[in-house]
């Protein structure tokens, strides 16, 4: 059995930068997976997720940081694991720009709500499990 690849084909890149959603799994303090759909962007080897500080995926995370994630559609799976960090505070300003323009001018580091602040959650790939290719 051949080694997963370390980067990902061209093709799948493409899928990267137009495909709107991803499955993200983060694991609760029991073990069970928490399997929840967000936006993201993908950049230098590195998945990007915003979402509201106080959401279970950012709790999960910073019980445990290993996750996974997948994009939609099994005809050419697309299979990635890795460890979260989440980031507060000021964003990395090109992921913010990234994000605007694959989101039509979304703001992923605008205030969720008076109570609750957006956080980026930055997951680098530690293994390609999948990458365009059924098994």
């Amino acid at each position: 059995m051949t080694e997963p690849r370390t980067t990902p084909s061209r093709d799948v890149e493409l899928r990267l930068a137009q495909e709107r959603n991803v499955w993200l799994c983060t694991l609760r303090r029991d073990g069970s997976p928490h399997l929840t759909p967000v936006w993201f962007v993908y950049a230098a080897e590195t998945w990007w997720i915003g979402c509201d500080s106080r959401s279970v995926k950012v709790r999960n995370i910073l019980a445990d940081p290993r996750v996974s994630l997948a994009l939609e559609g099994g005809d050419a799976p697309v299979v990635a694991e890795g460890a979260a960090r989440v980031h507060r505070g000021a964003l990395p300003s090109a992921i913010v720009t990234v994000f605007a323009s694959k989101y039509g001018g979304w703001d992923v580091s605008a205030q969720v709500s008076p109570e609750g602040e957006r956080v980026l959650l930055e997951i680098p790939v530690r293994r390609w499990l999948l990458a365009g290719v059924a098994q």
